[in-house]
């Protein structure tokens, strides 16, 4: 198997794999291969930069000093990872964790045989289904919930 980057007559750049060269020159004299972006089908090999590995007793690159994070493993590294915790933070600070009770709780609440509050917690697929086909309004969260334990 080799891997090409290919470009399209519309400036598309792609990667895809082929099984050998000469199978890659056959299907683009045939018209075979296509744009992954556009779908057009004008496609050459682009410009690679050859993969080289290095010996197999060559020591590994050390990375330069700029390139090397003073930041923890256990705090977020980019901006998505952060605003997934400030909102994980925020549920769990403004809502009661109910654990796997969430179901019959959200329920409970729905038909106005509890009192309305925040909860967050867990469901099993079929539980939040049917809490969904009967209108309870149920979100999935994007983050599993931080347990709590006596």
């Amino acid at each position: 198997m080799i891997q090409y980057t290919l470009k399209c007559s519309n400036g598309h750049r792609f990667d895809s794999w082929f099984q050998s060269a000469s199978a890659f020159d056959k299907l683009v004299g045939a018209n075979m291969v296509s744009c992954a972006i556009c779908g057009v089908d004008q496609v050459e090999k682009a410009v690679m930069a050859p993969r080289v590995r290095p010996a197999r007793n060559a020591a590994a690159p050390q990375p330069e000093a700029e390139q090397v994070s003073d930041r923890p493993l256990s705090k977020p590294a980019t901006p998505q990872e952060l605003a997934l915790a400030q909102l994980k933070e925020h549920v769990e600070k403004n809502s009661d964790y109910v654990g796997m009770n969430f179901a019959s709780e959200a329920r409970a609440m729905h038909d106005g045989d509890a009192p309305a509050r925040a909860i967050h917690g867990e469901a099993r697929l079929d539980e939040a289904k049917k809490l969904i086909e009967d209108g309870v309004p149920v979100a999935p969260l994007p983050f599993r919930p931080t347990r709590k334990t006596n």
